[in-house]
């Protein structure tokens, strides 16, 4: 999703241009997008140059959104939050993970794809190969898929 939200206004993005740069097999992605698309955070684009492009603007898609979609879980409970985790009761630590889990959550919700975009492009510009220089050539970033 932040390999798309980089490449927004540009026209639609290929999964397998996506997977060549995120090295992410095209398979696993192909089964992502088919649940980001049911969610709407997805549009895709027919044709030759077709592919996908993101269905809102960057700055209205939070990073908690793709998890959820993607059906990704957000919990530290060991009972995924049906409070039988010791031999079917509550275990004396629930609390403390349900309110982790509430925690993460907040913490998701107020990031938004356009908040990634803005870090990796505001980070320093390196040359490949040399550490610490800068120049007008940029290693690529660890995005999200």
């Amino acid at each position: 999703m932040l390999d798309l939200a980089l490449h927004d206004g540009s026209g639609p993005v290929s999964l397998a241009g996506i997977s060549d740069r995120q090295k992410i097999s095209l398979a696993y992605l192909e089964q992502l997008f088919v649940k980001l698309r049911r969610h709407g955070l997805v549009e895709s684009v027919r044709g030759p140059s077709g592919g996908y492009m993101l269905s809102r603007h960057p700055t209205q898609v939070s990073v908690v959104e793709v998890i959820l979609a993607v059906n990704e879980s957000i919990d530290a409970t060991q009972c995924g939050g049906k409070e039988n985790c010791n031999d079917d009761h509550r275990c004396m630590t629930h609390d403390l993970w349900a309110r982790l889990n509430a925690r993460m959550v907040d913490f998701l919700s107020s990031i938004t794809l356009g908040d990634l975009v803005e870090q990796q492009r505001s980070r320093p510009v390196q040359l490949i190969g040399m550490k610490g220089t800068t120049g007008a050539k940029r290693q690529k970033p660890a995005l999200l898929a």
